[in-house]
């Protein structure tokens, strides 16, 4: 079965944004973490594993399963960093038209992408962990 996965699009995605931050590939994948090969892979649309991907996102300024994202057609979750007293915290600029089955789904990818292990309970009780977040600071709509 083929991959659904439009990697050519995140291919000019990523090198569009990494031109916007970085002067090279290798000092956007010592940022990211992952071997200039590995961002020479992802800008090249070759596929990578999934958590690859999860490492590339924050270091283009993306929230995690942005990369995910943009190869099934969506568009990357931007975040911003803001300082409270307990230090900077990235804070994810979720659309406005953002649906709760969107969280879940966003969610659900970057669990997956960073603790591949997680049984579908788990990845649930996170999903709704974060919606139920979401609403309480007024980012979601309340559930019917």
């Amino acid at each position: 079965m083929s991959d659904p996965r439009d990697l050519d699009r995140l291919a000019r995605a990523v090198k569009t944004r990494r031109l916007e931050l970085y002067p090279s590939r290798l000092l956007a994948a010592k940022s990211a973490g992952v071997s200039k090969d590995t961002w020479a892979k992802v800008e090249e649309g070759r596929p990578v594993r999934d958590v690859s991907y999860g490492k590339v996102d924050p270091a283009l300024g993306w929230a995690v399963g942005s990369c995910l994202l943009i190869a099934e057609g969506g568009d990357p979750i931007p975040v911003r960093h803001v300082e409270t007293e307990a230090g900077v915290h990235a804070v994810a600029n979720i659309p406005q038209k953002l649906l709760p089955a969107d969280v879940r789904h966003i969610v659900s990818d970057s669990v997956m992408a960073t603790a591949p292990g997680l049984s579908g309970g788990k990845i649930k009780k996170i999903s709704d962990q974060v919606i139920e977040e979401l609403r309480k600071r007024g980012i979601l709509p309340d559930a019917p």
